[in-house]
């Protein structure tokens, strides 16, 4: 084994223990001088995964592991492999990556509406590109609605007009690229409220949006009436659909019924939609779309006079690796309309149980009419002691503010059997154990918005990026 800086004893800083494997590999500070072998280092990070993977693999994890099956992904890190030397930005040596890319553009598209825009609108022709995250999907939208709108209209101070319940890479897009994000409060069905959204609106507003499915509470907004809007207003819509992309069209085919949010509306001008989520793909890929080749060529970046030679990049990378590209083009055609259709049917099987059993706990109210995400909030108890609660019982569960809650994503390890009751039963007792809680305050209420303890936001904003510290610095 090679020499390793000395292990400290105990973790330190206000986070807890975030090097929790000090004692048994050490912390390296430099390189090792010595090479080691790769089956030591395979031994090392083998154990690391199997302790990590054994707490999503109980089913009791909100999100994140949406396929959460091991062959699955073993499958398509074989894929990877194949291609995870190959630069995507040399697409002379690797004209694959442009069938793996278009393919996974196309499947997306049609998935998404794009026939139907093709024949209500013969000037739809549906576009996009494969980028880094959802993050990524968003932010090149906004970039592409200001480009345009600085060509055509000469503005020079953009801005946006979204749903406060809209994702925060919204406000990230903002930050980077100088636009006025104006959030606008959502209405009491927890939807974005078109009348105020049109009261928003200004000479400098270049976009709007809108998202299927909120991540706060899994809900839907009104698309096709944002789309009214936005054609009413000349400006471009942003359908958000990250969180829903890859399974409302599943859960549309099962009978539900999942207002148009796609394509097929007419003031829909751009999505962006995960493949890394409910398309079951490996992390760190996604898709973006846009009705037509003008408005996606708004966000590709071009340089002619480089001593290096010509370049261009139609995302915020450079060098990418096909292997994700691959990677996500055999999921999809792996699993085909028959697999997506059989996880869904799964999904909302375990869904409606929690739905059906939560609902018969008064001391609890779902909001509004969700499908596949399901966010619980209370008017009774303090819904973050029914947090702590399930946190003790072993569930990790995604925190809300405004109001006070939290969600459970229902994604292919919740239907694992038993698991959906097992909800049902221990949020339950969570409920009794808020009647009567401690003394003090709950312990999600600093992390989910303040609760009982009512932080300062100053206060919260600091820890936060305190957080971000600790997070990339070894101890």
């Amino acid at each position: 084994m090679p020499k390793v800086a000395k292990k400290q004893q105990e973790p330190s800083g206000p986070f807890g223990d975030m090097f929790p494997y000090r004692e048994t590999f050490g912390i390296y500070r430099e390189l090792p001088r010595k090479s080691r072998q790769p089956e030591d280092v395979m031994r090392e990070l083998r154990s690391i995964a199997r302790e990590e993977d054994a707490r999503w693999q109980t089913g009791q994890i909100s999100g994140t592991y949406y396929h959460g099956g091991i062959e699955h992904y073993a499958y398509l890190n074989r894929v990877f492999s194949l291609f995870s030397h190959v630069n995507l930005l040399q697409r002379d040596l690797c004209p694959s990556g442009t069938k793996f890319e278009g393919e996974v553009i196309a499947m997306t598209a049609r998935m998404l509406g794009a026939e139907l825009a093709r024949e209500n609108d013969p000037q739809a022709d549906i576009c996009g590109a494969i980028t880094s995250g959802g993050t990524e999907s968003i932010i090149l939208p906004m970039l592409a609605y200001r480009e345009k709108a600085k060509a055509e209209r000469a503005i020079s101070s953009p801005e946006m007009v979204v749903p406060d319940t809209i994702h925060p890479a919204f406000s990230k897009g903002a930050h980077f690229f100088g636009i006025k994000l104006i959030r606008v409060p959502v209405g009491p069905d927890y939807l974005a409220d078109v009348d105020a959204m049109r009261r928003a609106i200004g000479p400098n507003t270049i976009a709007i949006a809108g998202s299927a499915a909120n991540y706060p509470h899994g809900l839907i907004d009104p698309i096709e009436k944002l789309s009214y809007l936005a054609l009413e207003a000349g400006v471009g819509l942003h359908v958000d659909s990250c969180f829903g992309g890859f399974i409302l069209p599943w859960i549309a085919k099962l009978g539900y019924e999942i207002p148009p949010f796609d394509f097929r509306v007419p003031g829909v001008t751009s999505m962006s939609c995960d493949t890394h989520k409910w398309g079951y793909g490996l992390k760190g890929a996604s898709v973006v779309l846009y009705r037509n080749r003008g408005l996606r060529r708004r966000m590709y970046f071009s340089m002619t006079d480089w001593q290096g030679g010509l370049y261009a990049s139609p995302t915020v990378p450079g060098s990418r690796s096909e292997g994700i590209s691959a990677s996500t083009w055999a999921a999809m055609v792996t699993l085909g309309e028959e697999g997506y259709l059989k996880a869904t049917r799964r999904i909302m099987k375990a869904a409606d149980t929690i739905k059906s059993g939560v609902a018969k706990i008064p001391e609890l109210k779902i909001i509004g009419q969700p499908t596949y995400c399901i966010a619980f909030t209370s008017d009774k108890v303090d819904i973050y002691h029914v947090n702590d609660f399930l946190a003790e019982r072993g569930w990790r569960l995604n925190g809300l503010q405004k109001p006070a809650g939290f969600h459970l994503c229902v994604t292919l390890p919740q239907t694992l059997p038993g698991v959906a009751t097992r909800f049902v039963r221990d949020i339950a007792a969570g409920v009794e154990y808020a009647k009567n809680p401690p003394a003090t305050p709950a312990r999600s209420g600093a992390v989910y918005g303040g609760g009982a303890a009512s932080l300062d936001p100053s206060m919260v904003n600091e820890l936060m990026l305190a957080w971000l510290d600790a997070s990339t610095e070894v101890p």
